[in-house]
């Protein structure tokens, strides 16, 4: 969330029992935060979108295109920035009902934060262009409060509003010397198509104000399938109560009422490792009026698990918590990075980043993504992996830029997408698999075939591209700067690297006039 990082290399690798892993982004540096969203009218089209370094900007939004439930993806494309010299982050999708895409994020001077402001793009032909941006809520419109991060978009698919209703929530940024408490969600609406949005207001009010202790009080959006708008945003507010609470305000007008119910007032309501993703999920059931589920870390048992309580009365009385990763309570590790999907029967989907097979308690251990399903007035099924490994820490995520996974879920079949550093570098991963069976097909969404390697991880030789040019000098370093090796490809794109020890190297070559970099691993 308002971020900027540069990083390396990408490679694609295969799920071993469930379905696999399919790579999205294919730039030669940082790609992050991923946002999906699937087409309510047709199923079999899809949109990825995320934050990507593109050659001579900032970070700019990039996004790739499905038309047949992502056997193929289109090349990607990035949007340019409103300001020259601005950065872009927090990207989320979303469909009306008539099939228009629209795609939300921040575009910002992200050094002295003198402007910027979340705006909106819209595609008539499904992704594959995007419209002018349209701004939603600016920094001037809330002086001393940068109220203009991680914007979240959900769109009104009920059928009750023509055109449909679009909503933003927003959150003051984390800039302690820049932003004055008290701190407070925001909420904007357009009610023509996304070409414009009304004045920006609070989501908190009196008596449910978020307080003055939560510097980014995010609101979590949702719309039912009567075109109610939801947001559930935490407070600490003594003046109120002693106690933390979970507050979801609501609105049937369109954003111009906004009422408000206390669905959570008491201890073990967040958690206090600052390393985690710890962004709370709230989703709606569009299929049962009044069924929401409401996703979130808690430290009930002394380490960060995730936790659902859901309700079918629209928040009148929610069940007790249900903790849903399933390994042993006594087993310290810590989870994080939740998503969450309803799907048309009501079933729910949770996914999040799991620790429960690292070697050691903490957040900077190896990491698997794992999902449950809850079936429509069931309990939870047996959670499982549907990452194809545990993945090393690395340090960049200890920093910004690993936010949020993303999930869509339609009958038995779910879409993930996420951010890992599997190949030595943050990249997106995709993983489409049937719920039930855990098994999927892959597709590689999109491919560079000019910079990619394989096999990696290895341990006998690397195979560059056949369309590198020879002769072409190659070198290989250690991870501390050494030249380990030095070769000079002739007619074979084959390096042999078997003397070399287990570890990370990074190998460089060139390819039309520009110096490739690229990680990969000795095992």
């Amino acid at each position: 969330m308002l971020k900027y990082h540069l990083s390396l290399l990408f490679c694609l690798l295969n799920v071993l029992f469930f379905s696999q892993n399919i790579q999205i982004s294919q730039g030669l540096f940082f790609e992050g935060e991923p946002s999906i969203s699937i087409n309510p009218t047709n199923s079999q089209h899809l949109i990825v979108a995320w934050m990507g370094l593109q050659t001579g900007e900032k970070i700019a939004i990039k996004s790739s295109v499905s038309f047949d439930g992502g056997i193929s993806w289109s090349t990607p494309i990035w949007q340019p920035h409103v300001t020259t010299g601005n950065s872009s982050a927090d990207v989320s999708l979303g469909f009306d009902p008539s099939g228009n895409a629209y795609m939300c994020y921040i575009d910002y001077d992200n050094v002295g934060f003198t402007q910027g402001q979340v705006v909106v793009r819209k595609s008539t032909n499904g992704g594959v262009t995007w419209g002018n941006a349209a701004e939603v809520i600016n920094i001037s419109d809330c002086p001393n409060k940068l109220c203009i991060d991680r914007p979240w978009m959900v769109i009104d698919n009920s059928g009750n509003s023509t055109p449909a209703a679009i909503y933003v929530t927003s959150v003051n940024a984390n800039q302690p010397t820049m932003v004055n408490p008290p701190y407070n969600p925001y909420l904007t609406v357009s009610l023509d198509g996304g070409n414009t949005f009304g004045t920006p207001r609070t989501l908190d009010t009196l008596n449910f104000l978020a307080g003055m202790s939560i510097p980014q009080p995010v609101g979590t959006p949702s719309i039912d399938g009567n075109g109610r708008i939801y947001a559930m945003y935490p407070s600490y507010e003594t003046s109120q109560s002693p106690f933390p609470r979970q507050i979801l305000s609501y609105s049937d007008s369109k954003g111009t009422n906004v009422d408000h119910l206390i669905s959570y007032q008491g201890v073990n309501t967040g958690v206090s490792n600052n390393s985690l993703k710890r962004a709370a999920k709230l989703s709606a059931d569009k299929s049962h009026s009044g069924h929401l589920a409401f996703c979130f870390l808690n430290e009930l048992n002394d380490q960060a698990d995730v936790y659902m309580m859901e309700t079918f009365d629209s928040g009148n009385s929610w069940s007790t918590m249900i903790r849903v990763n399933q390994d042993p309570i006594s087993n310290p590790r810590v989870q994080d990075l939740i998503w969450s999907d309803f799907n048309e029967n009501g079933d729910l989907l949770v996914t999040w980043r799991d620790r429960r097979n690292a070697p050691a308690d903490g957040y900077e251990q190896p990491t698997e993504i794992y999902a449950a399903v809850k079936p429509f007035g069931g309990s939870f099924q047996t959670d499982y992996s549907i990452s194809s490994q545990a993945v090393a820490h690395d340090s960049i995520l200890n920093e910004s830029g690993n936010d949020f996974m993303s999930v869509v879920f339609r009958g038995d079949t779910a879409y993930a997408v996420w951010g890992d550093v599997r190949s030595g570098a943050l990249k997106i991963y995709l993983n489409k698999w049937h719920v039930q069976m855990q098994t999927g097909d892959v597709t590689v969404i999109y491919q560079d075939e000019q910079t990619f390697i394989h096999p990696n991880p290895t341990r006998d030789y690397i195979q560059l591209p056949p369309q590198i040019t020879v002769p072409a000098e190659v070198c290989i370093f250690s991870m501390d700067g050494a030249l380990v090796k030095k070769e000079t490809l002739t007619t074979a794109h084959k390096i042999e690297i078997n003397t070399l020890k287990t570890g990370t190297y990074l190998i460089e070559f060139s390819h039309d006039t520009k110096l490739i970099r690229k990680k990969f691993i000795v095992e």
